[in-house]
């Protein structure tokens, strides 16, 4: 029994030293950014840091690659404010601090630390990296999610707009009675509002680099459009987008029940493969022994 509190203890103890130094770690990368105040009004008062130079250029982050492209687009898609060479650099980072980590744990493992809590250590430094290096995947999962929704609600935002045409409303005021029936784009479209009469174009501009999707580019180029010239040729594009918006919505709508129903499929086969394991698959290893027999 003291031997397994003993063993617990060294667990935790184990647990709690390594939170500290990913604390430590996560502290350490905050501090090596620069706190610049930049864009207040477009990014919602937060400023934002840039990376140093030397640190992008030890990680290879600074040059132009196709890593650094598809990050900037993934990062834009899903709405992630962070500056892509930054995430870049720390992912490459954290990726040669686990595999440090897997390395020590299996090469110390019975040595500096013990040999349980050494495999313990390694394990957990391989799941961290298998989920680093699947990040891309997760991004794009993600950004395929976030664009499904905000293709919904633009749907619903531009049908307010066609319910609109013809009144005596200025299109800041449309999009304002508009604004109740957004949820992802709520802060987009209220600092789209807030910056409205500052500078209209500006505005937009920053609408589209917020969003970061294509749904979002072509709305916000109708509603440069209007603003320009409400007339009823703008209103009949605009009728065009939210069929095209409805149609890719019924397009990812089957996609996702074809793929659910490969999972079920699979589900489904799991019963019957586990049948055949317990009652067919030894009599089939019977029948074959019976037929070696005759043979011989």
């Amino acid at each position: 029994m003291a031997g397994y509190d003993q063993g617990m203890l060294g667990l935790i103890g184990w647990i709690v030293q390594l939170a500290i130094a990913s604390v430590g770690f996560a502290v350490v990368l905050g501090m090596l950014f620069e706190r610049r105040p930049r864009w207040k009004t477009a990014w919602r008062g937060r400023p934002i840091g840039r990376a140093p130079r030397w640190w992008l250029g030890l990680t290879g982050s600074l040059k132009e690659s196709a890593a650094l492209t598809e990050r900037q687009v993934l990062l834009a898609g899903c709405g992630i404010r962070i500056e892509p060479a930054a995430y870049l650099a720390a992912r490459r980072s954290l990726l040669a601090l686990l595999v440090l980590i897997a390395l020590l744990a299996y090469l110390q493992r019975g040595k500096l630390i013990p040999s349980v809590f050494g495999w313990y250590l390694f394990f957990a430094a391989l799941a961290g990296l298998l989920l680093v290096l699947f990040d891309r995947a997760a991004l794009e999962s993600y950004r395929q999610h976030r664009t499904d929704r905000i293709r919904k609600e633009l749907v619903v935002v531009s049908s307010q707009l066609l319910y609109y045409e013809g009144a005596k409303l200025h299109l800041h005021g449309k999009l304002m009675r508009c604004l109740p029936y957004t949820r992802v784009l709520r802060g987009e479209m209220q600092l789209l509002l807030n910056e409205w009469y500052h500078d209209a174009d500006v505005a937009l501009t920053r609408f589209k680099s917020r969003v970061g999707t294509g749904e979002a580019y072509g709305f916000a180029e109708t509603l440069r459009a209007l603003r320009m010239n409400e007339n009823g040729e703008i209103y009949e594009m605009l009728r065009e987008t939210v069929r095209e918006f409805k149609a890719k919505i019924e397009i990812a709508k089957a996609g996702r029940k074809e793929t659910a129903s490969y999972f079920l499929f699979v589900l489904a086969g799991i019963p019957i493969l586990y049948s055949f394991q317990i009652f067919i698959y030894p009599w089939v290893q019977e029948s074959q022994k019976l037929f070696d027999k005759l043979g011989s």
